[in-house]
């Protein structure tokens, strides 16, 4: 089976920075696509980040320029680093990879940024 590991979350000033990973059970060649998510309360989910294998990202209007995705396909990682944090960032986020049409989800993370 192919799981999802996520770590890094925590509580963070406003203007902090934090950077969550996803840890892969399989080399992430098996994923045709690759991105993070995040939920608030009240709101959706919501695709903030995405990543190619072969480096091309796409960011969610509300974080671009303050969030990067990145891989480490040596040690099936997945990586979001966060810069800039804001108040309206905080959420659970999820790393999320496509298996060959099936969507695997890491367990989410939760994010805080307050004083």
């Amino acid at each position: 089976q192919v799981y999802l590991v996520q770590s890094g979350g925590g509580l963070v000033p406003p203007g902090g920075s934090l950077t969550l990973s996803c840890l892969a059970s399989r080399s992430l060649d098996r994923f045709t696509s690759m991105g993070w998510y995040r939920q608030a309360p009240g709101n959706g989910r919501e695709m903030i980040a995405t990543i190619t294998l072969g480096g091309s990202t796409d960011y969610a209007d509300s974080v671009k320029g303050r969030f990067t995705i990145s891989t480490d396909n040596a040690k099936n990682v997945m990586y979001l680093f966060m810069n800039s944090l804001k108040p309206e960032d905080t959420a659970v986020y999820y790393c999320n990879m496509i298996d060959f049409g099936r969507n695997r989800w890491g367990q989410g993370t939760q994010v805080t940024v307050a004083s």
